[in-house]
Formats: structure tokens, C-alpha cells, sequence
């Protein structure tokens, strides 16, 4: 039986093989900006709506670039993909043959390290090849399994259906907050629910959220109509611009 360094690495070259044919035949280094959506597992990789790709995609890990760890994707109680579980069948290999950065949900590890565990997934997960995508401090490693083709058009226009196109995060689910909220100055933070980063959602919620000032209004006028909404002119987000507010507003 091999030791973990040397397994990690065969399956190591094998994905940098594979990732260079599937790079090149798709061009994936021409696209500009990317977006992902948790409930279709779908991403879609665009530079505009007449300059765009499609993947069905299983979530395999995230890094955070704080704490210098990696989280494997059925540890991530915030992912709520269901194809996540495939990943289990690295954890099962992982406790096989007692590879402990298999079995463990978060270890501290460096960043290089990310591509080698992405390449022992797709050891177990049939796809075409793997993207990356970074928000700020948390990158996130995907297997893109098959590209949406046109008879996969329905799937994608629910997906564009249920977003928002923001000129600074893509396309994201939508989100409400006042006309108090910004990033400048802190107005406190209320929602109509608790909220976190990738929460499903029920169909009939939204994410929404309202300063201070607007909820002192909300109650004198006894709950939301048309006067503490002409106060709080609420005005449409998507959701990372919704989750920027809150952390800057709740300080």
C-alpha cells in the first residue's frame, strides 16, 4: 500500500493531465466572471449573456484563507448541495487506508494542498475537469461533472430566474434591505430571520433586512405598510451584497 504523499501525488499529475485538455477545449481562462448557484449546482462562467458556459458541478471543499484550513464539502453544514455526499466516498477510501486528511471534515493545511484533494475526489467522482472559485477569503474547489447543453436550457432559466445580476458579485439570489443600509456608516442590522451565508431557503422567503431607524418606525406604524415602507424604501440586492451589509451594519 502506498503512503499517503505518494498516492496524492499520482492522482496529483493525473488531474494537472486531464485539467490542460479540459481547460483548453473549453477556455476557461477567457471567461471574466463566474456565478454558482447552491440549489441547481450549476455554474455558469460568462464574460455576457452571449459569451457564456454552463456546468453541473459537486461541490468538493472549501479553504479558508484566514485560518489556513480546508473543509471538506459533507463536513460544510452551509453547502447545501445534495450531490455533496459524493465526497463521502473519499472519506470511506480516506478510513480504508488510514489517510487521516481524508477522514478528518477540517484540517489545517496549505493552500497547494487544495488541488491535491480535489484530485483524489475526481479519482471517485466522475467529471470533466475542476474550477476554483474566490470570494475574498474563502476559496471554493468544484468537479464540473457535464456541460448544460441547449436541451438543458429549462434548468438554466430557472436558475437566471431565481437571481439577480449584480454588477459586482453576477448573478446571486435576490435580497431586500432599507435605503438606510450601506457600507459607510453602521444602522444597525434587523432581518425578517436569522440568516447565514448559503442557507436554503424556503420558496416563499427572502433574504430581507432593515436599519435601526427603519425598525423603530416599523413598530410605531404596527408592522409594515405604507407609511414605514415609504420610510424604508426598500430596494433590491443579491444576497453577497445582503451578507456585506450585515456583517459592516451589525458592528
Amino acid at each position: 500500500m502506498k503512503n499517503y504523499d505518494e498516492f496524492s501525488n499520482i492522482e496529483f499529475e493525473k488531474l494537472c493531465e486531464s485539467q490542460n485538455v479540459f481547460k483548453s477545449e473549453y477556455d476557461l481562462d477567457s471567461y471574466s466572471y463566474w456565478f454558482y448557484d447552491q440549489e441547481s449546482e450549476l455554474l455558469r462562467l460568462y464574460n455576457s449573456d452571449e459569451d457564456e458556459v454552463f456546468f453541473k458541478y459537486v461541490p468538493v471543499g472549501t479553504y479558508s484563507l484566514k485560518s489556513n484550513t480546508w473543509m471538506w464539502s459533507w463536513e460544510n453544514e452551509h453547502s447545501i448541495e445534495k450531490s455533496k455526499n459524493e465526497t463521502l466516498q473519499v472519506k470511506s477510501f480516506g478510513e480504508i487506508h488510514n489517510y487521516q486528511k481524508l477522514t478528518k471534515g477540517l484540517i489545517e493545511c496549505d493552500k497547494d494542498e487544495c488541488w491535491e484533494f480535489v484530485a483524489i475526489a475526481k479519482k471517485f467522482i466522475k467529471s470533466l475537469g475542476a474550477y476554483c472559485t474566490d470570494s475574498k477569503d474563502l476559496l471554493t474547489y468544484k468537479l464540473l461533472t457535464h456541460e448544460y447543453s441547449e436541451t438543458d436550457s429549462t434548468a438554466v432559466k430557472k436558475m437566471k430566474q431565481r437571481t439577480v445580476d449584480c454588477g459586482n458579485h453576477g448573478f446571486k439570489r435576490p435580497a431586500f434591505v432599507c435605503q438606510h443600509l450601506n457600507l459607510k456608516k453602521a444602522n444597525g442590522f434587523e432581518e425578517s430571520f436569522t440568516t447565514y451565508r448559503g442557507m436554503e431557503l424556503d420558496e416563499e422567503d427572502d433574504f430581507a433586512a432593515w436599519c435601526n431607524e427603519c425598525e423603530k418606525v416599523r413598530v410605531e406604524k404596527d408592522g409594515w405598510n405604507e407609511e414605514s415602507e415609504k420610510f424604508a424604501k426598500i430596494k433590491l440586492v443579491c444576497e453577497e451584497c445582503y451578507f456585506e451589509l450585515k456583517e459592516f451594519n451589525k458592528k
